[in-house]
């Protein structure tokens, strides 16, 4: 909150664009803090609270893609093997963010720590530019819209009732995690398979 009252819009920006370009700062804190902000003082404005958090975490994920895209594919390729990471699962990878990218890192944008993943990993993965570019701009857009709205309109009321949504969104998203990654598991041949026909040829960047 001091950040927002000395630096307002910049400070939004800044946490929020780092926290979606892959670094572990309080992005969804600082929006919500702005937005009640907003709502009890007149040198914020709400409308421009939320077009800058959802700015932000558009730049800041594309980045982050991008970073993933160099880098990522490139430490998958050359050490995934030290860590089971074999062609075929690199492949299966690559295949989940093609087919379903777009939900992954939408539904990603609501759930901390996959919200700060969710550019890196994409970009890794090789999700195409244009799929992921469509995702983070909806998901962003929606975000910064019922976060933003939501805590200035209800102030610290909606804050509380959040911190209870962020508990059960990530239980929620841990249990997804887990069953995928069963599934995953006992189906991996097949699902690499798959992956194999629609990835034909050697690795490499695309």
């Amino acid at each position: 909150m001091h950040l927002i009252h000395e630096y307002g819009l910049l400070a939004i920006a800044a946490i929020i664009g780092l926290e979606c370009l892959g670094l572990p700062v309080p992005g969804e804190t600082a929006l919500l803090a702005a937005a009640i902000y907003a709502g009890t003082k007149t040198d914020l404005n709400i409308n421009a609270v939320v077009v800058t958090a959802a700015g932000a975490a558009m730049a800041g994920r594309m980045i982050g893609y991008l970073i993933g895209h160099k880098f990522g594919s490139w430490l998958l390729l050359r050490y995934g093997h030290y860590v089971g990471l074999t062609t075929g699962r690199i492949k299966l990878g690559q295949h989940l963010f093609l087919r379903y990218g777009g939900k992954i890192v939408f539904i990603a944008q609501f759930v901390p720590v996959l919200r700060t993943l969710a550019g890196p990993f994409a970009g890794a993965n090789l999700m195409p530019w244009r799929n992921f570019m469509f995702a983070n701009v909806v998901s962003s857009g929606v975000w910064a819209a019922s976060y933003g709205y939501a805590a200035y309109w209800a102030g610290g009321a909606f804050e509380r009732l959040q911190g209870r949504m962020v508990v059960f969104l990530v239980l929620i998203a841990g249990i997804a995690l887990i069953a995928g990654a069963i599934f995953v598991r006992q189906r991996e041949a097949q699902l690499i398979t798959e992956a194999e026909r629609a990835i034909p040829g050697p690795l490499g960047l695309r």
